[in-house]
């Protein structure tokens, strides 16, 4: 029974096929998933996605979102619904390191909620892509 995904931003389709596994980042910790997963809503975190196909690894990040699984008709899939999601090799690295540096210069102590997320982007892009 196959795993299907897509990795859906507003703007495109990030990435679709199938895969072995599909382990996320949601809010409360680390969620893996399955072919024959039982249905399954997941907040996520800003973080990685990890999709293991039998030729491999393909890495990508997402800016949060949401991981919804379904089962129809025997086939299992895993819809990543996020405002922004990068294959790692979309990556600028030097552009995540300069909104880092960007977000950090606005950080305005322990009150600014968006400047944290933004450096949370920044530091997921650059670690995901030294790892690529």
């Amino acid at each position: 029974m196959p795993l299907e995904v897509h990795i859906v931003t507003p703007e495109r389709e990030v990435w679709a096929g199938e895969v072995q596994e599909l382990i996320a980042r949601g809010v409360d910790g680390e969620v893996g998933i399955l072919a024959g997963h039982a249905p399954l809503l997941v907040q996520l975190a800003i973080g990685p996605l990890r999709l293991l196909t039998e030729g491999g690894e393909t890495r990508a990040v997402v800016d949060g979102g949401f991981l919804h699984v379904s089962t129809h008709e025997g086939t299992t899939r895993a819809d990543v619904l996020a405002a922004q999601a990068e294959l790692a090799d979309e990556i600028d690295l030097d552009a995540a390191r300069r909104r880092l540096e960007a977000a950090e210069g606005r950080a305005e102590g322990d009150d600014d909620e968006v400047a944290k997320a933004e450096i949370a982007k920044a530091n997921a892009r650059i670690k995901l892509s030294a790892t690529a």
